[in-house]
């Protein structure tokens, strides 16, 4: 089976890799298609999954599985949320991000600083599928004051995990890769993907 991947953000590409590898999935990346990205313009994580997975289905002719993710802080509302990649502006780094986010909670207390990761997760077999899969799945943590660790990207060297003492910069990629919200949500549409074709296979 061939699904590309509707991502040029190279972490999601390299863990969303490592999850479908075992299920003998020829993953392809929306680069080998074209990089032109698609306004994401929709107000909930699921919305940006779903126009992405149709734009990726649309340019590649393929079945296309699309990821929109970003992580929600509770002292700050829920933000950055659907904003996460862009929280410091349009074109900035990921390092640029997490400096706004650490200058936004400074004055927070340790105990208000919970946040957690969200993903949605979206799976369109062509750009007309009328009944894409989708689920959501979130990884609770909290707000660190200071970046630690280097591995993951994005907001991962100030996502505290309070249960393993680290920030999920600090964990391993297997470990992470059991426990994130992007492996919870994969494991339910891989779930959900084969009882769909479990159900094509009978009508």
């Amino acid at each position: 089976m061939r699904v590309v991947l509707a991502t040029n953000n190279k972490g999601k590409l390299r863990e969303l890799q490592a999850l479908l590898m075992p299920l003998q999935i020829d993953v392809l990346p929306k680069s080998q298609f074209t990089d032109d990205d698609v306004a994401e313009t929709g107000s909930t994580f699921m919305e940006n999954a779903l126009i992405k997975a149709r734009h990726a289905a649309r340019v590649s002719k393929l079945p296309a599985i699309a990821d929109d993710s970003g992580i929600e802080v509770d002292a700050l509302s829920g933000a950055p949320g659907v904003y996460s990649a862009r929280y410091a502006g349009e074109h900035v780094s990921d390092v640029d991000n997490l400096n706004k986010l650490i200058d936004a909670m400074q004055s927070v207390p340790d105990a208000l600083r919970t946040a957690r990761y969200r993903c949605a997760l979206a799976y369109v077999r062509d750009v007309e599928d009328e009944h894409p899969l989708c689920c959501e799945a979130t990884w609770e943590g909290m707000i660190a004051r200071a970046p630690i660790g280097d591995g993951g990207f994005g907001y991962d060297p100030i996502f505290w995990l309070p249960d393993y003492q680290r920030t999920s910069a600090q964990i391993s990629a297997e470990l992470k890769n059991q426990i994130s919200h992007r492996a919870k949500a994969l494991q339910q549409l891989l779930s959900m993907l084969r009882s769909s074709e479990l159900q094509r296979s009978q009508d």
